[in-house]
């Protein structure tokens, strides 16, 4: 068995919002606190996890990845309740 990767939803501190996958969520928002993160991250802080879901293999998580970027900021806000 492999390891389990997570698609993860940011809120940055200007409102935006950021999406990325990980197989370490707590270690990858950490990460994006100290600048080491994605450069669209750095300088956004403070930095809020309000979503997290567990996707299975590297190649699930990618997919479900564009499907929420795809979604529209309202659609975001949806799943994120």
């Amino acid at each position: 068995m492999g390891t389990n990767w997570h698609l993860y939803i940011l809120r940055c501190g200007d409102g935006t919002l950021y999406t990325g996958i990980t197989t370490d969520v707590a270690r990858r928002l950490e990460a994006h606190r100290q600048g080491r993160g994605a450069k669209y991250t750095r300088g956004r802080g403070p930095l809020e996890l309000i979503y997290q879901e567990e996707c299975g293999t590297h190649s699930e998580a990618l997919k479900r990845e564009l499907e929420v970027k795809a979604l529209s900021r309202m659609e975001k806000e949806r799943l994120i309740r």
